[in-house]
């Protein structure tokens, strides 16, 4: 029974630029655009407060524009409301200049004497800004972190790269609350610019699908909620595939029996735990439905019907296990390289792993594996350093933390928005490890268990709750299989 998971499509800044240049030709004015923009805006805001006296923070573009017809918009519906604007509002161009003409109320420069406001809009820069803020901008961003309650970022809060999430210069806006339009950039769901958005709100300005489709070249894709579960429901245990996990020694050996539950829960028909000798015994004491033998992984892969191996987690760094994971890589069955397993990717560089292969790291093991894109992430951000890492092994590359990223070798990528904080405890990524074994043994494509088994992960630990630790993870994934709709 694979998993195919349901995915939101974001746009890059670019994708972005280019539907707004296309929606004219495709019927809709670039002004009608800018004007749904800021009624969106002030409409959020009205949602969510009451009027109070509020400033709309003005750059010297469009975003600025949206700022003015927001104003305008709440002006007009009894809110007390001025525009303050960090360039010349006389140099503003096109579509932000007539939206600064039919503002009707106050507009003044920038400036910490200003009067004091109850709300602020930040409308300086948006999404599209990746130079680090300066000047009055600098100190706002500073000055909103004490305040960001209080705080509506108009498309993305200024200073956060639309594309990386990244603030550069380390300086941004925080808001409680963003409102950006026609689809989330990357930079909404990719930390730290998830975090400084606080309520991401994407409104509807009515851009034209045919602007739409020109547009979108495979950006980035967020895990939105929710799996399809397919397949044959009469296919007995033997169809559903056999998971193998490779185990280390017995004191390591919970790590294995963790990922193993987890390939089972998540539906593989059959898991086995390859144990060595020493730990056979303390596996058996510890599980029931999955087989423990005291084979290597290799062994047991002489069987052609074990489709499926997560190797790594309590494996060991000795020269045993690398030449077990040699082994395995060299059998090209549909593959889970995990924890021990990437250390030793690092470490023996003549070690290939292929298209059918799942590497989960962390960042300190993304960082023994593809040392020279890790010492770029800073830069770069995780998006762009995990495409390049799928795209320099050939294979699926998981890059754990807060903003789990996803990316194929073909390009194609997936970000995690829903995973909650609590899953950082001892043991999770063990059994992440097995739910995308337990993917992969059903059939699954390499990218899509990855993202399947990181969607069930952040599932089960909602609905658990803070305070979870590992060992409860696999039990509460049948609840959430349970809630899928069958297709």
């Amino acid at each position: 029974m694979p998993v195919a998971p349901i995915f939101e499509t974001l746009m890059s800044v670019a994708e972005m630029a280019a539907a707004d240049a296309a929606a004219p030709a495709a019927g809709v004015p670039s002004m009608t655009l800018m004007e749904k923009a800021g009624l969106a805006v002030a409409d959020e805001i009205g949602r969510r407060w009451t009027p109070r006296p509020m400033a709309v923070l003005c750059g010297p573009g469009n975003n600025g524009g949206d700022g003015y017809v927001a104003a305008r918009v709440l002006k007009a519906r009894g809110w007390p409301v001025w525009c303050e604007s960090i360039a010349d509002p006389g140099a503003l161009k096109g579509d932000a200049a007539e939206a600064f003409r039919r503002w009707d109320g106050v507009t003044m420069p920038v400036s910490p004497d200003n009067p004091m406001a109850e709300l602020f809009v930040d409308a300086l820069f948006g999404a599209g800004l990746s130079r680090p803020l300066d000047g009055e901008a600098a100190r706002l961003a500073a000055a909103s972190a004490r305040i960001a309650e209080r705080v509506v970022s108009i498309d993305a809060p200024s200073g956060i790269d639309g594309d990386t999430g990244l603030a550069a210069g380390g300086t941004a806006f925080h808001a409680a609350l963003t409102v950006t339009f026609v689809r989330r950039k990357p930079g909404h769901v990719l930390m730290p610019g998830r975090e400084r958005c606080g309520e991401t709100v994407v409104a509807d300005i009515g851009m034209p699908a045919a602007a739409l489709s020109g547009a979108l070249r495979g950006t980035a894709m967020a895990l939105a909620g929710g799996l399809s579960r397919r397949g044959d429901p009469t296919a007995h245990k033997y169809q559903r595939g056999h998971c193998v996990v490779a185990s280390g020694g017995w004191l390591t050996g919970g790590a294995a029996r963790l990922a193993a539950l987890a390939a089972a829960r998540a539906g593989a028909g059959l898991v086995t735990l390859a144990a060595q000798e020493e730990a056979a015994g303390v596996h058996a004491n510890h599980v029931t439905s999955v087989m423990v033998r005291a084979q290597t992984p290799g062994a047991l892969l002489a069987d052609p019907r074990k489709n499926a191996v997560v190797i790594g987690p309590g494996l060991g760094l000795d020269e045993a296990e690398a030449e077990q994971l040699e082994i395995v890589l060299a059998a090209r069955r549909a593959t889970v390289i995990d924890a021990d397993a990437l250390t030793l990717l690092g470490m023996h560089l003549g070690l290939k792993v292929h298209g059918a292969c799942v590497l989960t790291p962390h960042e300190g093991e993304f960082a023994r594996v593809f040392p020279d894109l890790a010492a770029d992430l800073p830069v770069t951000g995780r998006l762009t350093a995990v495409r390049a890492a799928a795209a320099r092994c050939g294979a699926v590359v998981l890059l754990k933390g807060a903003d789990t990223v996803v990316a194929a070798p073909d390009g194609r990528a997936a970000i995690d928005a829903l995973s909650p904080p609590w899953l950082a405890t001892a043991g999770s990524g063990d059994v992440l490890a097995g739910l995308i074994g337990g993917a992969l043994a059903q059939g699954a494509p390499a990218f899509e268990a990855a993202c399947a088994g990181v969607f069930l992960h952040g599932a089960a630990a909602r609905a658990l709750g803070p305070g979870l630790i590992a060992d409860d993870l696999p039990g509460a994934v049948s609840g959430v299989l349970a809630g899928l709709k069958a297709v």
